[in-house]
């Protein structure tokens, strides 16, 4: 039986494995980013790379990849992964809550940066439907490279932070299109482009309508089916079989795998299983995303670099230069300060890995021919490769800008050091501005903050206390009196934002009030889960006071009617924090949160 194994087909395998498994220690160790060390070594180690050496060196077999094919296939399930956490992380509710930076910063960086490249592509010699695909290849930027910076950093929550995150949003949603359009140009025989295009739109429409309508019809039954089992071997299993069998659902129809799985993941975003699926793929995704960029590294060919260094370099620097350029005037347009646009410029300079995808795919079906796409790969290898340095780079940039910059006398004005007792009143928005009043009214001392400048410089100006600064900073809050503040009211409505301050005021301290806005049940339930005292859900909240308005309009008595609204509201809280508990998040906090309202 030994003697039918492959064994060098087992032998690439186990090499992946193994560069996984040392890979990742050695650059957590050096601060560098895994995507990095994987694309590293899979360009080393790869055909192209050591492997070309096989023939003089037949040992090297052993230690290289010698036939990409060999893992290729495993390869490709880490794209359908990454498009399927993508999906799961595009509910519904963050993409309009971001719709003007992700549709409208995000939509024009693509457009204009692919525009660009394209433009430069054809006066190079590129036909116009090579220039179209490498200009969108080249203009996305690496989402895992640069979202782990800003995460490792804590600067999700920035300007430029946020800022990134929505025009990356935007190029995770524009690779399903574009990949549609490779296989548009790609299928050309004869007929009329815009014919060609029409057909492949209608049958994508029709293959992501029925995985829709299926997947919203039995994804979620399937799922609390599963869950009753109470297996977690089950839900694995449950949760590969639908990235999987909706990729090759897919495929089937003659789309993507990873088109597929991206619809799933985004009809899963709304599901009360989106954390526990995020929980459960996680392992694989590492694993299958390393396997990924590996690959994706196998595509550098080093003599490339030997063969026309200086037009590489002012490749990469051009690249570079472009896309900065365009991200941080597009940046400044939407209002973002000059020191937030100029480190998101700088951060979404280099490429990304869907550049491999892109360019890789229009290679297979004859649009852009081997020796260029060699030479594109490499710029963006070699431009990735710089995200760290440019990242560092940038808020040095960021830095002096901002010193530079003379501040209203509003914006210097610093929270009185002396402050005890007092509420802090996170977001001065139409929500904070409200139980601003309300305080006043009851002359009940508070801070609030807020990061909108212009905000807090006309709200100062009025005379009320406001402050300049992020409450997700430790700093910021205790310069706010958090060490002697009685309660922490958060009004702002992004999660993120939400879930970060509720962090860290719970570390330093686990005894104060929080009371924050939720936008609906499921959200409230997070936040008791995570530790806050109270959450007030707009959606309940309208409808009790839509109820009231309606039983007293009808001529009900009105102290019956506020007495039931009352009840009404601890039931739906007892009701939420229940719900947090069997959860199995925070029982601990939610009993805190019933002790403090009882005292």
């Amino acid at each position: 039986m030994a003697a039918n194994i492959d064994l060098l087909a087992y032998s690439d395998a186990l090499l992946v494995l193994g560069t996984a498994g040392v890979i990742v220690p050695v650059v957590h160790r050096w601060r560098v980013s895994p995507v990095l060390g994987f694309l590293a070594a899979g360009a080393v180690l790869g055909p192209l790379g050591l492997g070309s050496f096989k023939d003089t060196f037949p040992f090297l077999q052993w230690l290289t990849v010698t036939d990409a094919k060999n893992i290729a296939g495993i390869a490709d399930l880490g794209v359908v992964f990454l498009l399927f956490l993508i999906g799961l992380e595009l509910s519904l509710e963050r993409l309009l809550t971001m719709r003007r930076l992700v549709f409208g910063l995000g939509s024009l960086q693509v457009v204009l940066t692919g525009l660009v490249i394209g433009a430069i592509a054809t006066l190079f010699g590129n036909k116009a439907d090579a220039a179209i695909i490498i200009g969108l290849s080249l203009a996305l930027s690496s989402t895992a490279i640069v979202i782990e910076l800003l995460a490792h950093q804590r600067r999700l929550m920035t300007s430029a932070g946020r800022a990134s995150f929505a025009i990356l949003l935007f190029q995770d949603l524009a690779i399903v299109p574009m990949l549609l359009l490779v296989s548009i140009l790609g299928a050309q025989t004869g007929q009329s482009v815009f014919l060609g295009m029409a057909l492949t739109l209608f049958q994508a429409a029709v293959v992501v309508a029925l995985i829709v309508a299926v997947g919203r019809l039995l994804l979620r039954p399937f799922f609390h089916l599963v869950a009753a089992t109470d297996s977690a071997e089950l839900f694995v299993a449950a949760t590969l079989f639908v990235i999987v069998g909706t990729g090759v659902a897919s495929a089937v129809a003659g789309l993507s795998m990873a088109l597929g799985a991206f619809v799933a993941g985004l009809i899963l975003a709304e599901s009360e299983f989106r954390k526990a699926i995020e929980t459960t793929i996680e392992p694989f995704k590492g694993l299958l995303l390393g396997l990924f960029f590996f690959t994706v590294g196998m595509g550098v060919d080093f003599r490339e670099i030997a063969r026309e260094p200086l037009w590489l370099f002012a490749s990469v620097v051009g690249l570079i230069g472009i896309k900065a350029l365009l991200a941080t005037g597009l940046c400044r347009l939407f209002g973002l300060t000059w020191p937030a646009a100029v480190e998101t410029g700088l951060l979404l300079g280099p490429g990304g890995e869907f550049a491999f995808v892109g360019i890789g795919m229009a290679v297979t079906v004859g649009i852009i021919a081997t020796e260029p796409s060699r030479f594109f790969l490499a710029v963006t290898s070699l431009t990735m490769a710089l995200t760290p340095l440019l990242s560092m780079v940038a808020r040095r940039v960021a830095a002096r800008i901002e010193k530079r910059k003379p501040l209203a006398p509003e914006l210097t004005a610093a929270p009185p050091a002396d402050g005890k007792g007092h509420a802090i009143v996170v977001g001065h928005g139409r929500v904070g501005q409200i139980v601003c009043a309300m305080l006043d009214h009851h002359k009940f001392p508070y801070i609030s903050t807020d990061r909108d400048s212009a905000a807090v410089t006309e709200w100062r100006r009025r005379g009320r206390e406001v402050y300049y600064g992020d409450a997700a900073n430790l700093a910021f809050l205790k310069s706010c009196g958090l060490l002697h503040a009685s309660a922490v009211i958060v009004t702002i409505h992004t999660r993120d934002a939400i879930d970060e301050i509720v962090r860290v005021v719970r570390e330093v301290r686990p005894d104060i009030l929080i009371v924050s806005r939720a936008r609906d049940a499921s959200h409230a339930r997070h936040l008791y889960a995570i530790g806050v005292t109270d959450a007030v859900p707009e959606t309940i909240e309208a409808s009790l006071q839509l109820s009231e308005a309606t039983l007293v309009g009808l001529g009900l008595p009105t102290g019956p009617v506020i007495a039931s609204i009352h009840d009404k509201r601890d039931e739906f809280r007892n009701e939420l924090q229940e719900a947090a508990d069997k959860a199995g998040l925070t029982e601990t906090h939610a009993i805190r949160s019933k002790t403090l309202r009882s005292s």
